[in-house]
């Protein structure tokens, strides 16, 4: 019997011997076909995470932030503990026992769904595991994933430190909202530092990994306190926090940003605008688009916020207010159902939903709004996120769109969608009325930029950066028209010619070569017989320009305009020296900084500085060496010396008598009365034909500046449209604010020249003595003889007795002279400076 019994004894454990053993041998071979291929876990070590991308002010201020993947990454060592143990609680109570894997976790897991019939089945993957999971597997359900991802795990706590993966894992986890990783969820929910989160926060994040589409704070609320109350518990069972802790804390509201219990973090932003989105574009091109919204780049802007408000402001009035010389009603486009207006909850929600721009401030900021009622005298409207008051009653008074064309009820019905803002008393500042608005259909740009630095202080590419991201500053080809003109001027001046040369100012036909004749002619439709070139520069003489082109070559004004970047590659056609071909706003304004410079090369930037995730500075804008900057100090009035490594683009005489020139042009020229700053300052209008695009671009000694406004589809903007009288305007505007906050000089007078004075009528020396409104002290090379009173007219043949250019017109009468082409045409003896426009491009 014994006998018997040994023997099934026997039997039976060399049985489970041979099955143990076959099962090693098996779950070994499994192991052996799961481990190979397997992703390589040691690249976990030398991980860069996508992380946010944050655009700083000059202040040190967020003005912007881009990111696929909202992420900020935080060091493990910068890690509260309390975070720590939250997450170790809610995922893994064993991560610092366990070797990769938690065998009592699968083994409770497993009780688990028996006792609950599988109604309760949680997963019991390690923190390691999920880290392999999320970085070097799929997601999908599946035995050879789980298989793999033990694997690994292993094979990771062997590479990393317990910490390196913890603090790999709560980097990268998402966490809904487009939350990765704990820091960016802290801001995201409650716009929180890690550290200031407190235990009921810190927990409701710690329960969001598994499910964070259905732990909303909000539409799910029940289920996320539900789920943060039992991490709460885990962590008191872990020892990490006390039951009153616990109790007290379980007890709390869920207070998050999603619940208006806080103001978001995105909230304290401003508006995405012009600049920052440029700012996208240019890096996105420079460092690769993959690198910018996943680098963690920080990026220190050149932007000034009270420039950059100047900026939109000075442009949103010159628009607004030619849009409403025109009479025309567009409004937003957008209507809501008339059925919701009875319900002021349901018109508030569909108004909310609604992509209508809301960065708007013009004087006051604008409201999207709805019109409820139509009366006779009055509209009824609803204002967004503003609740109606006796004080301030939600009607818009018929007298307050006087300013539109047509019968008042052909523009409205109930269900539009407009903007309005707050009209106030000048006296008091009291509320007076709501005034209805709308975005202008004529669009537009500015510019603003140190002369020194190519710093851009200011950018504004339209009226509304919600209405349209077309940035117009950058990416609108237009043409520039007169302002085209000092380029041809530097290109004589460097050429032979001097400020006191005389050019003709009479017809001429030009042959095409396809069978037309092109007829240049000046703004006024009149002709001034010869002038000075000042004259030709200040007065903006079409005529003169094309003369003076055809003398120096268009060659050589296609080099200049190149040289300073308004083209890359510039058609060398006589009709491009009056600004016919395209350029954009950023390209004029950089090249009139060389001007103000002393014609030093300067390279527009919107960034002063960008570093890499660890800090690293990557690009550096300024490359100037500054001498004294290591000296600990400077003897009083004295400041640090500022070495330029920059090429020179033309000579600085040159660019000085062009900028005496331009001077000239806002003193007594097409801007007169236009512009009148406290400091010296010069410029150029511009106006193309039939005034589709209208410019002015000028500088004072530091600071640059450029207009443009026109359609976005190119066509007239009116008779009575030109540079001079719309964007003026806004160059003056803003550089008021601008010569407030940045000053201003004389302009830098370079050595190597000498002051003659002349006639700017006659071009003739009138002696050092001479004073009056006719004389201007004209900068001449020391070595220069200059020679008076010889008159250029470009090959062009024309009759040779004409006066010179007088301001007299008392007695104003015309002279008839032979064109080229033997044609005779009547040209004027003189001319008024008040009969005289910005000139223009024909």
């Amino acid at each position: 019997m014994l006998r018997f019994v040994l023997n099934i004894f026997g039997a039976v454990f060399s049985l489970v011997t041979i099955g143990a053993v076959l099962g090693v041998v098996a779950f070994g071979g499994v192991l052996y076909v799961f481990s190979r291929d397997l992703p390589d876990h040691e690249q976990l070590a030398q991980y860069r995470p996508a992380t946010i991308s944050r655009i700083y002010s000059v202040e040190g201020r967020i003005i912007d932030e881009f990111a696929h993947e909202r992420r900020l990454y935080t060091p493990i060592d910068e890690v509260p503990d309390l975070i720590k143990q939250a997450f170790i609680s809610a995922e893994d109570k064993n991560f610092y026992q366990h070797q990769g894997y938690d065998l009592r976790g699968i083994a409770a897991a497993a009780v688990e769904a028996i006792e609950t019939r599988g109604e309760r089945i949680r997963g019991a993957s390690t923190i390691p595991q999920q880290v392999v999971k999320n970085f070097l597997l799929s997601s999908d359900r599946s035995a050879e994933r789980k298989i793999k991802e033990l694997i690994l795990s292993v094979r990771l706590e062997n590479t990393l430190s317990k910490d390196q993966i913890l603090e790999l894992y709560l980097n990268e986890i998402f966490l809904g909202q487009n939350s990765y990783g704990v820091t960016a969820a802290a801001q995201t929910y409650f716009n929180k530092t890690l550290s200031q989160l407190s235990v009921e926060e810190a927990a409701y994040l710690a329960a969001l990994p598994q499910r964070p589409g259905r732990l909303h704070p909000v539409r799910n609320e029940a289920a996320a306190v539900a789920r943060r109350n039992f991490v709460l518990r885990e962590m008191f069972q872990n020892g990490y926090i006390s039951r009153e802790e616990m109790e007290t804390a379980r007890a709390a509201p869920l207070l998050t940003v999603q619940n208006g219990d806080f103001e978001g973090f995105k909230q304290q932003l401003p508006p995405r605008d012009y600049f920052t989105d440029e700012i996208r574009r240019q890096l996105s091109r420079d460092f690769g688009e993959g690198e910018f919204f996943s680098g963690g780049l920080t990026v220190r802007a050149t932007a000034e916020p009270e420039m950059q408000d100047a900026a939109a402001l000075a442009l949103r009035r010159a628009l607004e207010d030619y849009d409403r010389t025109r009479g025309i009603w567009q409004g937003t486009g957008e209507t809501l159902d008339t059925a919701l207006l009875e319900d002021e909850a349901a018109w508030r929600a569909a108004l909310a939903n609604l992509e209508v721009a809301r960065d708007i401030v013009l004087d006051e900021p604008w409201h999207v709004a709805v019109i409820r009622t139509v009366e006779e005298n009055r509209l009824v409207i609803g204002v967004e996120n503003i609740a109606e008051t006796e004080a301030e009653p939600q009607v818009v008074p018929r007298e307050d769109i006087r300013w539109l064309r047509g019968d008042f009820f052909d523009n409205f019905e109930p269900g539009d969608v407009v903007h309005v803002r707050r009209l106030a008393s000048d006296e008091d500042g009291s509320f007076q009325r709501w005034s209805l608005r709308q975005v202008p259909e004529v669009q537009g740009a500015f510019m603003a930029m140190d002369v020194n630095t190519g710093r851009v202080i200011a950018m504004q590419g339209g009226f509304s950066y919600q209405d349209s991201v077309f940035n117009r500053a950058t990416q609108a080809l237009r043409q520039p028209g007169s302002a085209f003109k000092p380029f041809v001027y530097a290109a004589a001046l460097d050429s032979g010619f001097t400020p006191a040369s005389i050019v003709i100012d009479a017809p001429i036909e030009i042959d095409t070569g396809s069978g037309e004749i092109w007829r240049p002619k000046n703004a006024s439709n009149r002709f001034y017989g010869p002038a000075p070139i000042r004259t030709g520069l200040e007065m903006s003489r079409n005529l003169m320009t094309v003369r003076l082109a055809q003398e120096v070559g268009m060659d050589t004004v296609a080099g200049y305009a190149e040289r300073f970047g308004v083209y890359e590659r510039m058609n060398a056609f006589l009709a491009n020296s009056l600004g016919s071909e395209e350029t954009t706003l950023y390209q004029m304004v950089a090249a009139y900084a060389m001007f103000a410079n002393g014609g030093e090369r300067v390279e527009p930037t919107l960034v002063d500085r960008v570093q890499d995730r660890w800090g690293a500075t990557i690009y550096r804008h300024d490359n100037r060496d500054c001498e004294d900057c290591q000296v600990a100090a400077l003897d009083p009035g004295v400041g640090p010396r500022i070495t330029s490594r920059r090429s020179q683009v033309i000579d600085p005489i040159t660019a000085y008598q062009v900028s005496s020139m331009l001077q000239g042009v806002v003193d007594r020229g097409t801007a007169a009365r236009r512009v009148n700053l406290p400091v010296p300052a010069a410029g150029k209008t511009g106006t193309t034909n039939d005034a589709r695009d209208v410019w002015f671009v000028g500088f004072t000694s530091n600071i640059a500046a450029g207009c443009y406004i026109g359609f976005d589809q190119p066509r007239s903007l009116g008779e009575s449209a030109f540079g001079g009288t719309l964007c003026a305007p806004v160059f003056q505007e803003f550089m008021e604010t601008a010569v407030a906050r940045h000053g201003g000089t004389e302009f830098d007078v370079p050595a190597g020249g000498r002051f003659i004075n002349i006639d700017r009528f006659s071009g003739l020396p009138v002696g050092p003595g001479a004073a009056g409104s006719n004389v201007v002290a004209e900068f001449f090379r020391a070595d220069e003889v200059p020679t008076f009173g010889r008159t250029y007219d470009g090959g062009f043949a024309m009759a040779a007795n004409l006066p010179l250019f007088t301001p007299d017109s008392s007695s104003q009468t015309d002279r008839t002279v032979t064109t080229s082409t033997g044609q005779e045409v009547r040209v004027p003896d003189r001319a008024s400076f008040g009969e005289l426009s910005s000139g223009g491009l024909y």
